[in-house]
């Protein structure tokens, strides 16, 4: 047998110590060596299994130091970096609901954050690159929705397959402990939706989209202190059909601003570019983002990271007004 350095500090290197020794002895003794390192090889797997499991709780609430980061150009070079160190994680606990959900929320505020906004700003100049940025971020986007199912799927087997079968039913059986999961789900998919108007497969998915949005408008309204609310604004706006959507978005303004005590920047920016924007209302969308861009970032540190981007949106709004207004 090779000789192995000692480290009195390994378990698992007293193991191969013992089966050096027991090589010398009687059959009985040999067999009993065997049986005791196989239990220590498993007290080492367990010990991996649990450092794993610690490792995912840990990355599953580590969202809250990004949140509160006060310069998004870090983060946007950071990000990269966490989600694919949470995808590897994922790999030891792949069915670890925190974790699947954070990984979800991850993909979708950087693909929001950092690419789809990218897209909007070099198209101007150059469309091929916005072009491939988008198709960017729709991957990302759809790579969070896949990891919000799986979450779902951890405590509702058989949930994707129920869903594209028959939404309203597998919808049903959701319930409190779904509810995050569902809400980046439905972020990431209606995201990526958006970003393939011109599909048709990507345009049947949205019954499936639209009873997720339902089913967590019933059991949380007031999802994410307003951030729910302020999804929906741009949701009624978009939906094919809709009807009283700017009434309906203008209903979930004020919630998202209510909820939020008016010191989140994303709802004033949602109404701004899609109710002001469809009703050519020129004065009201540059009063919003001003009002967006009036709320104090430090004032909520968990919300700093997600207003310094929200703020950067309304600043570029207002620099291409003109493109957006026909006056």
């Amino acid at each position: 047998m090779p000789q192995v350095a000692e480290n009195p500090s390994n378990p698992c290197n007293a193991v191969v110590k013992s089966m050096s020794y027991a090589a010398t002895l009687v059959r009985p003794v040999r067999r009993a060596a065997a049986l005791t390192c196989s239990l220590w090889l498993a007290g080492c797997a367990s010990v991996h299994h649990y450092a794993a499991g610690q490792l995912s709780d840990a990355l599953a609430g580590s969202r809250s130091s990004f949140a509160s980061d006060d310069d998004p150009e870090l983060i946007r070079a950071a990000a990269p970096f966490g989600l694919k160190f949470m995808e590897s994680a994922l790999l030891e606990t792949p069915e670890h609901v925190g974790l699947l959900t954070a990984t979800a929320a991850g993909f979708t505020q950087f693909s929001y954050g950092f690419v789809q906004q990218d897209a909007d700003e070099v198209e101007g100049h150059d469309v091929a690159a916005a072009f491939a940025l988008r198709r960017r971020a729709r991957g990302l986007y759809l790579r969070a929705r896949d990891y919000g199912l799986r979450a779902i799927e951890a405590h509702h087997a058989g949930f994707t397959a129920a869903l594209r079968s028959s939404p309203a039913t597998a919808v049903a059986q959701l319930g409190p402990a779904d509810e995050a999961a569902m809400y980046w789900t439905a972020l990431a998919w209606a995201a990526s939706i958006s970003l393939a108007k011109d599909s048709p497969e990507a345009l049947a998915e949205l019954p499936r989209v639209d009873a997720l949005v339902r089913r967590l408008e019933a059991l949380a309204p007031d999802f994410d202190r307003g951030g729910f609310a302020s999804f929906l604004i741009s949701y009624s706006m978009g939906r094919p059909g809709a009807v009283n959507a700017a009434q309906d978005a203008r209903a979930h303004f004020d919630r998202a601003v209510s909820l939020s005590g008016g010191q989140k920047a994303s709802p004033y920016v949602a109404l701004a570019e899609t109710v002001c924007v469809a009703a050519q209302d020129r004065r009201e969308f540059a009063a919003k983002l001003q009002e967006a861009l009036a709320i104090d970032p430090a004032a909520q540190p968990q919300w700093r990271l997600e207003n310094l981007i929200m703020q950067h949106r309304a600043r570029w709004l207002l620099g291409h007004a003109d493109a957006l207004f026909l006056e």
